[in-house]
């Protein structure tokens, strides 16, 4: 069972990524102020759930949430600084579009930069524990999603309307054949073992 919120002292906002894994694209964050009693029967981590599910809890998140925001790093500015610290830039560009302030943040994973002065806490698997970062999951991903949508038409040897930019082997293959295109990291490996396969 999910919890409303980690902390009750503070305006509490949940922020996580998607994309970190992907060949191409940028990778998006989101951050989510929910109601203190928000509770929600099928609300999980976005990659437990459904495509049709995930745009149709969107549209409740966007509803019931009494903020929210969605901001990216594109494949540039990754390459430029990795994907860790591209992925901590991509969350802090979201809490700085709120428009209510948090006081406090509860970020999925192990591992954050600070943002201003506002105290966090890093949850492993914390889209699975918190409501408010499986929303933000879930806005990340879906608006990630509707990025590479629009992109796949101009590069339809990819199957980027498929993979959305994760690194499948027709993806890989892909690049091994044809090259990167302007949209892919060119600091990943494209035959790198570690890179996980969807």
């Amino acid at each position: 069972m999910l919890l409303a919120r980690f902390q009750y002292d503070f305006l509490e906002a949940g922020c996580d990524e998607a994309g970190r894994g992907c060949l191409a694209g940028p990778v998006f964050a989101a951050a989510v102020i929910l109601p203190h009693d928000f509770e929600h029967g099928i609300l999980n981590d976005s990659k437990q759930i459904t495509e049709k599910v995930r745009y149709d809890l969107r549209k409740e998140i966007e509803d019931n949430a009494l903020d929210f925001a969605v901001a990216w790093v594109d494949n540039e500015e990754i390459d430029r600084i990795n994907i860790l610290n591209a992925s901590f830039l991509a969350m802090h560009r979201a809490i700085a579009k709120l428009k209510t302030e948090p006081g406090f943040l509860i970020i999925d994973g192990n591992r954050f930069n600070k943002y201003n002065k506002v105290p966090h806490h890093c949850i492993v698997e914390g889209d699975a524990k918190y409501f408010s970062i499986a929303a933000a999951s879930i806005l990340a991903k879906t608006y990630r999603d509707d990025f590479m949508l629009q992109i796949a038409a101009e590069h339809p040897e990819y199957d980027w309307h498929s993979n959305k930019g994760y690194p499948t082997i027709k993806h890989r293959n892909a690049v091994i054949e044809h090259g990167y295109t302007r949209y892919h990291r060119r600091t990943f490996r494209v035959t790198d073992p570690q890179l996980t396969i969807f």
